[in-house]
C-alpha cells in the first residue's frame, strides 16, 4: 500500500526531491454512496483499500468527509462517514485539476 503513489515528485535546483502541491476536487454526494460508522483503527488509506482496492485513493474518502479534521490519517472513532460511489467522475476531476 502506498498512499502517495499519485502525488507528483519534482526536484529543486539543488536536486532535492519534493512532492508537488496536489489539488483535490469537491466530492459531490450520490444516492449510491456508502455510509459507515468508524471504529478504532480505521484509517483513510485502509478504508480506501477496502472499498476501492487502492490505498492511494485515501483522499477521496477524506475529502468527502471534510467536516472532520483534515490533518489526520484517521477519522474520528464512532462517527458516520461517507464512502463516495462515483469514483470515476471524481478521478476525472482530480486529473483535470492536476494536469
Amino acid at each position: 500500500m502506498n498512499r502517495y503513489k499519485n502525488i507528483k515528485i519534482t526536484h529543486d535546483l539543488e536536486g532535492t526531491r519534493m512532492y508537488t502541491t496536489t489539488k483535490y476536487p469537491e466530492i459531490p454526494r450520490s444516492d449510491n454512496d456508502i455510509y459507515v460508522i468508524t471504529t478504532e483503527g480505521d484509517r483513510y488509506d485502509i478504508l480506501a483499500f477496502n472499498y476501492f482496492n487502492d490505498s492511494s485513493l485515501w483522499w477521496v474518502i477524506s475529502s468527502a468527509n471534510a467536516e472532520y479534521s483534515q490533518n489526520s490519517i484517521s477519522p474520528p472513532v464512532g462517527v458516520q462517514i461517507r464512502i463516495p460511489s462515483n469514483l470515476d467522475s471524481i478521478l476525472l476531476a482530480y486529473n483535470k485539476l492536476n494536469q
